[in-house]
């Protein structure tokens, strides 16, 4: 029904977006833009001539991405679960809330699976990120300069141990360990925030300890929701007195990878790839 080789992107917030955008103009993919309100930097949707939309206008969304002749999807960037007791929706929202709400209850992962399904019975093909552009997918081994040294892989494993059983609960996809003790473990606050508690946990004698890991949960819809890093995930490692981060192989997206590692390498972390399927 559509012309083929446009794509759709519905932004939330965060740089995700804006360089999925940038990925899919050089692959010719004619992107279009539906900045979700509230999320989205209105000002950038605006300068791709996008259109921004309210989250409970789902039969608004079908028809813009229709109009611009979008046959892919991609759906990126930050966007915090909606009271759905005070969603304005349109018709066509208001025909899905019900399975939408139904499959909240489930969690985060399942509302996900049923708001592709939602694009995908309209006709939609729902891409990932990494889909668009293989190259932001995370690796195994070392990145950087430093490298995790035993401590830290026995702080790995165990943060990793953390991670999937929170994955298991559907709750977040990070940890903080440090000298083998839980520090923070991430929820709805996001990285940001749990590196901020981290921080005012940091006595001076243990900067330079611990380390941040990010995976997906086990049940992970990895078209939308991929753990997401990028600079300021680095910096405000640094600033929470960590030795490093790791991440799953495949299991990440990495936002400027080489401005990450020098960035790194400059405030004397480690970045690390886990092998997929290593022990926890």
């Amino acid at each position: 029904m559509n012309a083929p080789g446009r794509i759709g992107l519905i932004a939330g917030g965060g740089d995700l977006p804006v360089r999925l955008h940038g990925y899919a103009q050089h692959a010719g993919k004619r992107p279009f833009v539906l900045g979700i309100k509230g999320f989205a930097a209105e000002d950038w949707v605006e300068a791709q001539d996008g259109q921004m939309v309210s989250i409970g206008e789902i039969g608004r969304q079908i028809d813009l991405l229709r109009k611009a002749q979008c046959t892919e999807l991609v759906i990126a960037g930050i966007v915090k679960r909606p009271d759905f007791s005070s969603l304005q929706v349109d018709l066509k929202g208001a025909a899905v809330l019900p399975k939408l709400v139904a499959a909240a209850v489930q969690g985060d992962d399942a509302l996900l699976r049923a708001t592709i399904a939602v694009f995908e019975q309209a006709g939609f093909k729902v891409i990932g990120a990494d889909d668009l552009y293989e190259g932001l997918l995370s690796r195994s081994g070392a990145y950087t300069s430093a490298q995790p040294s035993d401590r830290d892989h026995e702080d790995i494993a165990i943060a990793l141990k953390v991670v999937r059983r929170l994955g298991e609960l559907d709750v977040g996809q990070g940890a903080i360990v440090r000298d083998g003790v839980v520090i923070a473990v991430e929820a709805q606050e996001g990285t940001d925030a749990m590196l901020e508690r981290c921080h005012t946990l940091t006595e001076p004698h243990q900067r330079g300890r611990g380390v941040l890991v990010k995976a997906p949960k086990p049940i992970q819809e990895r078209r939308i929701d991929l753990p997401t890093l990028g600079v300021t995930t680095i910096e405000n490692a640094h600033r929470a007195g960590l030795a490093g981060v790791a991440f799953e192989e495949t299991g990440a997206l990495l936002l400027d990878e080489a401005e990450m590692v020098r960035r790194a390498n400059e405030l004397g972390l480690f970045m690390f790839g886990i092998a997929a399927g290593a022990r926890s």
